[in-house]
């Protein structure tokens, strides 16, 4: 299994947002699971609430059946399964061990970290660690003092910021690979739950900058 691990350094980055739209994206081209480490997704899919278990519980299980993982998936828009977070707290290493208990699957893995302010350590997990941030000075000021720095970037473009795609560059240290313009119509499709349905553009190129 090929994954993307996105998270940010501050709250309101669009780590959920650009996790939901990578996710539909690739899934026009391939069988793709998203695992929700944040809680949000349910939201970005129309979905409602429930108490159903979700990753939280299979983290902290003290066994866990061989089709755990795969008994927890909802399937959210075609080739799309969704793995919710659930309510318990998360260990911090539960990402590595997403990757590792799905490395034999055939989906490829979008994982929505969320907000993490030290980075992430892969462990050596076969997954790429994607920094979502906005071209802001005060998150850039976070990157700086990271301890686990991100391999690629995706930048959220928002207009009259005077950082561009090489400051950010610069000061991550990392190369920018996609750039997603803030837009209006995206926030409103997430709003209405109606994101998988109706992919605005600038999530649209996210399938191709990762396939």
């Amino acid at each position: 299994m090929s994954g993307n691990l996105l998270w940010g350094v501050k709250g309101g980055s669009g780590v959920t947002v650009v996790a939901a739209g990578l996710a539909v994206s690739l899934a026009r081209q391939r069988s793709v699971l998203l695992a929700d480490l944040a809680g949000d997704q349910p939201a970005v899919f129309g979905l409602t609430d429930d108490d159903r278990p979700g990753i939280s519980e299979w983290a902290t299980a003290a066994e866990v059946r061989e089709d755990s993982l795969a008994r927890l998936c909802r399937p959210v828009a075609p080739n799309l399964d969704l793995l919710t977070r659930g309510a318990l707290s998360i260990p911090v290493d539960t990402p590595v061990r997403l990757g590792a208990a799905l490395d034999s699957d055939h989906r490829s893995l979008v994982i929505d970290a969320g907000v993490q302010p030290a980075g992430l350590d892969r462990q050596g997990a076969s997954l790429t660690s994607v920094l979502v941030v906005r071209s802001c000075y005060l998150a850039l000021r976070r990157v700086v003092r990271l301890e686990h720095p991100p391999d690629v970037v995706v930048l959220v473009a928002e207009p009259g910021r005077s950082l561009d795609r090489r400051d950010v560059e610069r000061v991550v240290g990392a190369p920018v690979v996609a750039s997603v313009e803030v837009d209006a119509s995206v926030a409103r499709r997430v709003d209405a739950g109606l994101l998988a349905h109706r992919l605005p553009p600038t999530l649209q190129r996210l399938g191709r900058r990762f396939s």
